[in-house]
C-alpha cells in the first residue's frame, strides 16, 4: 500500500456572494476555488512572487475540465486535494479534487494542463531548475497514487441511432 497522498493547496468556506438562489455554490465558483488551489500548487513549486521573480516565469492554463458532482452549501467548509498527473519539461497535467475536511466525499472534480510560460516573452519556457527539482518532488512523493476517476473524458453525446 503506498503512502503517497495528493497535496492539499486551498481551504475555504463557502462565501455568501458565492451562493445562488438554490442555496448551491455556483459552478463558477467551483473553479475559483480550483484556481486559487493552482495558485498555492504554483507556491508550492517556487513560482510563488518571490519565484516568479527570480526566474521570470508563470504559468498558463491550457486546457480545463470540471466535473460538479455533489451540491455544495453556504458556510461549508472545502478543501482541495491536488495531485501532479504528469509533467515534462514545460507542462504540468493535475488533478485537484474538492472535498469537506477529512471526508472521502469527492465534491468537484477538476483537471488541468499548465504550461511553463517566460514572462519576458510570452512564450513557452523549459521550467526553471529550481522549480524543476521541485516538480520531480512533488511527481516522486505522489508516485504510487491512482489516477483519479474523472482523468481523460471527453464531452460528447452518444451517436444517435438510426
Amino acid at each position: 500500500m503506498s503512502s503517497a497522498q495528493p497535496l492539499t493547496t486551498y481551504r475555504t468556506d463557502i462565501q455568501p456572494e458565492w451562493v445562488d438562489y438554490n442555496g448551491h455554490l455556483r459552478d463558477a465558483f467551483y473553479l475559483l476555488i480550483f484556481s486559487y488551489a493552482t495558485d498555492a500548487l504554483m507556491d508550492h513549486l517556487g513560482l510563488d512572487e518571490a519565484g516568479r521573480a527570480r526566474c521570470g516565469h508563470t504559468l498558463y492554463t491550457l486546457e480545463c475540465h470540471l466535473n460538479y458532482l455533489a451540491e455544495v452549501k453556504l458556510g461549508a467548509e472545502v478543501e482541495v486535494r491536488t495531485q501532479l498527473l504528469g509533467h515534462d519539461l514545460k507542462r504540468l497535467h493535475v488533478h485537484h479534487g474538492l472535498y469537506y475536511p477529512g471526508g472521502d466525499e469527492l465534491l468537484a472534480a477538476n483537471e488541468q494542463m499548465l504550461m511553463n510560460i517566460d514572462s519576458a516573452s510570452g512564450r513557452s519556457a523549459p521550467f526553471d531548475q529550481q522549480v524543476l527539482q521541485r516538480v520531480l518532488a512533488l511527481s516522486e512523493a505522489q508516485r504510487g497514487l491512482t489516477a483519479p476517476l474523472h482523468v481523460g473524458r471527453v464531452i460528447g453525446l452518444p451517436p444517435a441511432k438510426a
